[in-house]
This record gives C-alpha cells, structure tokens and sequence, in this order.
C-alpha cells in the first residue's frame, strides 16, 4: 500500500513544526509527498508543483508527466526556485498574519448561535456545522441543506462560501481566511445578520 500526501499547506501550520509522513524510515518508500508553491509561498496562479517519491515511483511519474503536459513554464519555475532560495522570512510573516485572521475570525463565528466551529490547526479554512439552520425558513424560502444555505447567504449576505459536501460533510460550509482582516470582519458580520432572519 502506497500514501499519497497532500502536504501543500507545510509551513501554514498553527500548532507546531510539520513533520511528513515520509520522515518515517519503516514506510518512506511507499510515500509519494505532494507540495507546491500554491499556498505557502501565494504563488496560486503561477502552478508549480512537484512530488517527492521513491526512484521507481518518480520516474513512473516523469514519464506519465510528460506525455500528459508540456512541462511547467520556464518563467514560473524560475519564479518558484527564487521563491524557495529566497527563505521562508516571507512565509513566516504570512502564516503570523494568518494566525491573527484565524483568531478574529474564530472569535467573531463563536458568537453567531446554533453553528458549531473547531480551531483550525492549519490551512486558511473555517469548516463550522451549520445544520441546525436546516428546516428555518425566510420569506417563505426554507433552507434544507448546506448548498441552499450557502446560495442564500449569498444572495442575502453577499458572501460567498463552499459547502461542505465536496469536503466530506454536507452538514458543513468552508470559509476561507485569506483574505484583508477587515474585509472578514465585514463578511462574519454580514453571515450572522443574514442567519438571523432565519426563522
């Protein structure tokens, strides 16, 4: 049995330092890291990625690559070479700021009733259950499920949010923190205007 991990959110961790799951000698040949540039380094439009695997299994991957793709522009990975020899002083500040987000906004969510909202440990993404909105109605508009609540926080609130169901739990909906911390401050305000009219 091979694992796949996802560690694209590496240095944007809260609680302490990473530590992959490759790191273990006992299973490190059956581990396949995936990373990128995307979210520790902000660097979304620019999709650079690379994989960290046994030599077998990276050049399985070398060859499927490069019948699949043309290869990365040669100016992104110059851009994410200089991002990577460049230090992590940068990310470092970023992760602090989003910290600071994290903490407004987990504050400002505990005061709207009837959701339920974890710490995130890392990432930029507030996942709270809201399914005790379920059933309410607005206008004669009853709100069933996380895709109709996130439609009319949408259309009411004019903040748009994910539910839950691509994330595995349709009793949820995701709220991104990265973004200005007044601009979040502005749209948790706007969500629990919104929630309250719920009846």
């Amino acid at each position: 049995i091979y694992i796949i991990s996802d560690e694209i959110y590496e240095h944007i961790n809260f609680v302490d330092k990473h530590t992959s799951i490759a790191a273990f000698d006992a299973i490190k040949e059956r581990v396949v890291v995936i990373n990128g540039f995307s979210k520790s380094y902000a660097m979304t439009g620019w999709r650079v990625g690379y994989l960290a695997a046994s030599k077998q299994v990276s050049a399985a991957c070398d060859k499927m690559q490069g019948q699949i793709t043309s290869g990365t522009c040669s100016i992104s990975q110059r851009a994410a070479l200089a991002a990577y020899q460049g230090g992590l002083d940068t990310v470092l500040n970023m992760k602090k700021e989003f910290h600071k987000r994290r903490d407004t906004v987990y504050t400002l969510l505990n005061e709207i009733p009837d959701i339920q909202v974890n710490l995130p440990d890392g990432a930029f993404y507030f996942f709270p259950e809201v399914k005790n909105y379920f059933g309410r109605s607005v206008n004669g508009n009853t709100i069933n499920n996380a895709e109709e609540l996130c439609l009319y926080l949408l259309n009411e609130a004019h903040v748009s949010l994910v539910t839950g169901d691509a994330f595995g739990n349709g009793n949820c909906i995701r709220i991104s923190y990265a973004a200005a911390e007044d601009k979040l401050i502005e749209a948790v305000k706007r969500i629990r205007e919104a929630l309250s009219m719920l009846k």
